[in-house]
């Protein structure tokens, strides 16, 4: 939706008065003035509105983390965990943003890649398993197993 306003109120001009938004990738700031050319005031409350994504969003990737961290490192260990997420909100905080997105990428591909080897080595077990889902769903099994 946010995309659909951007180009149906004709901020995504390059050539136009936003023209310097769009080349340095300046998303929030693009967004704010798409919706401030329709709704003036709209750009404050938009302001608030990232404000509390981020302050969510970081809660929740905090609790995701410390879990982790807990299974892997144990529960006396927490207290790590959460010295390295506050420092690398105060990082985060004066860094740029396309350098922070750019490292939160790495962390995603760091946790997805040891997932993608798994799911490589054991492609035989899940092809198997698969294979034997198929057969019980073919045969009408998967419903007699739900009602017990």
């Amino acid at each position: 939706m946010t995309a659909l306003v951007i180009v149906t109120t004709g901020v995504y001009d390059p050539s136009g008065v936003f023209a310097d938004l769009v080349a340095t990738k300046q998303g929030a700031a693009l967004t704010a003035a798409a919706y401030g050319t329709v709704i003036s005031w709209f750009p404050a409350v938009l302001s608030f509105i990232i404000v509390l994504f981020a302050f969510s969003t970081m809660i929740s990737w905090s609790y995701y983390g410390e879990r982790s961290w807990t299974y892997l490192f144990g529960e006396k260990y927490t207290l790590g965990y959460k010295l390295i997420f506050i420092v690398f909100i105060i990082l985060a905080s004066i860094t740029n943003a396309s350098t922070l997105l750019e490292f939160s990428d790495l962390l995603m591909l760091g946790m997805a890649l040891p997932n993608l080897i798994g799911l490589y080595i054991l492609q035989g077990d899940v092809k198997a398993n698969l294979d034997t889902y198929l057969s019980k769903w073919k045969r009408g099994d998967l419903d007699k197993e739900l009602l017990h």
